[in-house]
């Protein structure tokens, strides 16, 4: 006797909303568990090649915390294309200017690469403060265990 594979289906995908709270979460743990999230892996239904996540809001992302000694030694680099034109900032310096900046690349660097990705990268929704926009979706507030 075989087994039949599931293979989800788009129009068959039921997404919740989430919010998540960062003040004081290590920022490589709570980004991992928000990638699966978003990717969907933490459903039976998952498969590969499918956007089965749900969406996730993380809320008090200036809050977040980093491990060691990462908050100086950590860089972020960006390049302009030009000569000279690479710009150099500390995790400090993101924390304190660009808390969402920061957040997003870390999610970006964990969720999977091509179209898939980008289509999965727009359900986060990521603020600096403790609140958002996103009340009329009535999201469920999920405490993640490290």
């Amino acid at each position: 006797m075989q087994r039949q594979t599931t293979i989800a289906k788009t129009h068959e995908i039921q997404r919740k909303w989430y919010v998540i709270d960062a003040a004081g979460k290590p920022l490589g743990r709570l980004v991992s568990q928000v990638a699966q999230i978003l990717t969907g892996k933490n459903k039976p239904i998952w498969t590969p090649n499918v956007d089965c996540g749900d969406y996730v809001i993380i809320v008090n992302a200036e809050k977040v915390s980093l491990s060691g000694d990462k908050l100086h030694n950590k860089k972020y680099y960006n390049v302009s294309g030009y000569n000279g034109g690479l710009r150099t900032r500390t995790a400090k310096e993101m924390i304190e200017k660009y808390p969402v900046e920061m957040v997003e690349r870390s999610v970006h660097g964990m969720c999977p690469k091509g179209r898939l990705g980008r289509q999965i990268e727009k359900k986060l929704f990521v603020y600096a403060g403790p609140d958002h926009k996103h009340e009329a979706q009535q999201p469920e507030v999920l405490e993640l265990k490290f």
